[in-house]
């Protein structure tokens, strides 16, 4: 287990933000320097202790799942190989081998493209009062858990750090992206279909996932951001799974569950995480990355 890394340091480079749990960097005017830090949010607030190796966790993950899923949409990463970054990066390799992304420069799209394979979390709370999933009409009897007929694209808007996401109606976000919606709802479905029919043959079920996409200089539209990890996906295992009940998880559901049992006040600031609940996550992460991509995490 590595020292957890709570904030990036590129001396020579522009910070241009500090997200949920990335660092964006400034490499020129057509590349960024994406860092994976250790942080992690849950219910869209950052949580005081780090988790270590999660960026690096992440990274990996993402990595597997670009290459996996190249020839189905472009994407922005240029390289991980920090040996291959400007010299600003490469002074420092001990901070960020193996949690820094080179990636192409984007216009990034102001949704957040998520698709539902099951009826899960909100899905399943607006499901129970309404018989819908971001207003799309499903049929009438399904249960907790249940696969959809077919995969869904609910996309929701892109709030400010420390601000909820809010879903919204496909028709809605088509009005917001305009005519790039067609790509970006074609490209998610097909990027779903792909990840799940690869998860379900390593025993593990895609319950939803969420996707960025941005524009380049020539109006093409490229995936960004992280792809089908832990902090973006709904991850079951398939042999413990079981309609009519909510699921074991691979992801960061274990801490939304514990804080949800501390009473967590989802308006007020992160709050510090006990030792055994860092333990647990991180396990939970690497569970994740071993089933998915058939290998142990290295740090």
């Amino acid at each position: 287990m590595s020292q957890a890394l709570l904030e990036s340091q590129v001396p020579g480079l522009r910070l241009l933000a500090r997200g949920k749990v990335r660092d964006v960097w400034e490499v020129d005017d057509r590349h960024l320097l994406f860092v994976a830090t250790d942080r992690i949010s849950a219910f869209d607030k950052v949580m005081a202790t780090p988790i270590p190796d999660k960026g690096r966790i992440l990274t990996g993950l993402s990595l597997f799942w670009f290459d996996h899923l190249r020839d189905v949409c472009p994407n922005h990463v240029v390289t991980s190989d920090v040996g291959a970054m400007p010299a600003e990066v490469r002074k420092e390799r001990e901070q960020l081998a193996g949690r820094a992304l080179m990636v192409r420069r984007l216009s990034i799209l102001p949704v957040e493209s998520i698709v539902r394979g099951y009826v899960a979390g909100s899905g399943w709370k607006e499901y129970r009062s309404a018989g819908t999933i971001c207003g799309l009409a499903l049929p009438a009897g399904l249960q907790e858990s249940a696969e959809l007929p077919q995969p869904l694209w609910t996309p929701s808007t892109k709030a400010a750090l420390g601000t909820h996401d809010e879903n919204i109606s496909p028709e809605r976000a088509r009005g917001i992206i305009g005519g790039n919606a067609a790509a970006v709802e074609r490209f998610s479905l097909d990027l779903y279909r792909r990840a799940r029919d690869h998860a379900r043959s390593r025993g593990v079920i895609i319950a939803d996932t969420k996707f960025e996409f941005g524009l380049d200089p020539a109006g093409q539209v490229v995936l960004a951001d992280e792809v089908l990890t832990p902090d973006s996906s709904r991850f079951w295992p398939a042999d413990r799974f079981a309609v009519g009940r909510a699921q074991d998880s691979y992801d960061k559901q274990y801490l939304r569950d514990w804080l949800e049992e501390q009473r967590f006040d989802k308006d007020g600031p992160g709050i510090p995480l006990p030792p055994e609940v860092v333990t647990r996550t991180r396990q939970k992460y690497l569970e994740a990355y071993r089933q998915l991509t058939g290998v142990e995490f290295r740090a």
